[in-house]
């Protein structure tokens, strides 16, 4: 009888406490959670790298640019953009709940090569010797700047450059394009300088992080820009949460109305898989798109299959005359490697689906390998506890589908 209570008492306490974290949590980790392209609405641009006399366009020209494109992403502050490679000299960039995005994307693409010329055009000095490039507003007429530093042999170039050119012109230049001309009176050879131009604020900022960032190694041309409003990504979002709940729905009415009691552990179980999988995704700050939505029910099926396993070999340990409790325990020893082989050979095409693939591929692998693991947990445990609990209450088999 003590053990009775006291079972009753831990089961009713997890499902409070299991109550308590759902509702608790349900709201924020929801507003955390961000939204691809496909359910928020933004911008998908493919670019195409041309291909410069004498320079071939490779893998790792692509991988540079990739490179070049994240960092100025992350200066700039852009939200919710992935980029890609596609093909052998495609990059893509889809850019989700940005309030510009296509200023955004034509910032991002500018090649952004500097270069110092003299008044007959030669090139004196390139963007390959900077060391740093800050923007800064000018105190007298609020205007913006980009302040400038070189490496040693940056300082000494530009050191010669304007002692050739004291009384002249030197024209910074920023892809083939005069920025400002400004007259050198007296030769600098500290390394610094200032490139003034009528900038705001915004547009100085800018351009100091394409600079600071370095120069793509390649001109990236728009081959395709597919705008998806935020009307059409919010009713793909409401289809598929609807369709996620009756889906969910069904499958817990069928779980208690097969196994009864453990259908109803089981479905206690897959609230808790849920906080976990879209928990692990806000943390981790995963980008939740189509497939992605597509992997997480994947995952509900799995975790479930995972429980239909585990209660067919209890079952079958009942109809042999075994207690209710050497039932359980014989029923998960003989399930583990079953769930173990399928999970793990499903979690490995995750992996590779998620090393090789890209984009909208990439999020359903990674769904899918949150979901996996987190299934996996939830029912060799979790699932095992409650089980265990239950057993304390009755040993009447009936409330066990035999």
């Amino acid at each position: 009888m003590l053990v009775q209570t006291k079972s009753s008492i831990i089961i009713v306490a997890i499902v409070a406490v299991l109550g308590l974290l759902v509702y608790f949590s349900y709201q924020p980790i929801l507003s955390s959670i961000n939204l691809g392209l496909d359910l928020r609405g933004g911008l998908r641009v493919v670019l195409q790298a041309q291909e410069n006399e004498g320079e071939k366009v490779t893998e790792d020209t692509i991988q540079k640019a990739l490179g070049i494109l994240r960092e100025r992403v992350d200066s700039l502050g852009v939200k919710e953009t992935t980029l890609y490679p596609q093909g052998d000299d495609r990059v893509v960039i889809e850019i989700a709940g940005e309030d510009d995005p296509e200023a955004a994307v034509n910032i991002l693409k500018n090649t952004a090569q500097l270069e110092f010329w003299d008044e007959n055009g030669n090139v004196l000095l390139t963007g390959k010797n900077l060391k740093d490039a800050q923007a800064r507003v000018r105190s007298d007429n609020q205007q913006g700047e980009v302040t400038l530093s070189f490496d040693s042999e940056g300082a000494k170039l530009f050191a010669e450059a304007t002692t050739a050119n004291v009384g002249k012109p030197l024209l910074i230049v920023i892809d083939e394009e005069v920025i400002s001309a400004p007259t050198v009176r007296v030769p600098i050879t500290d390394g610094n300088a200032v490139i003034e131009g009528q900038f705001t604020a915004k547009e100085a900022n800018d351009l100091a992080v394409l600079l600071r960032s370095g120069a793509l190694p390649v001109s990236l041309e728009v081959m395709e820009k597919r705008s998806i409003g935020p009307t059409l990504g919010s009713e793909s979002l409401e289809k598929s949460i609807k369709a996620g709940i009756v889906g969910v729905i069904a499958v817990l009415f069928f779980m208690i109305g097969f196994y009864r009691l453990p259908g109803l552990i089981a479905d206690i179980s897959l609230i808790l898989y849920a906080v976990l999988v879209l928990g692990t995704m806000s943390l981790l700050g995963s980008v939740l798109t189509l497939p992605g939505i597509a992997g997480f029910a994947l995952s509900i099926g799995m975790a479930v299959d995972a429980n239909v396993i585990i209660y067919e070999r209890i079952k079958e340990e009942l109809r042999l005359g075994k207690t209710l409790r050497a039932a359980i325990d014989a029923g998960f020893k003989r399930a583990f490697w079953t769930i173990f082989d399928a999970n793990l050979t499903t979690l490995i095409t995750a992996i590779v689906l998620m090393y090789f693939g890209t984009g909208p591929i990439k999020g359903f692998a990674v769904t899918l390998s949150i979901g996996i693991v987190a299934s996996m947990l939830v029912a060799l445990i979790f699932t095992r506890y409650l089980l265990l609990l239950s057993a304390n209450l009755s040993d009447n088999k009936k409330l066990y589908g035999v």
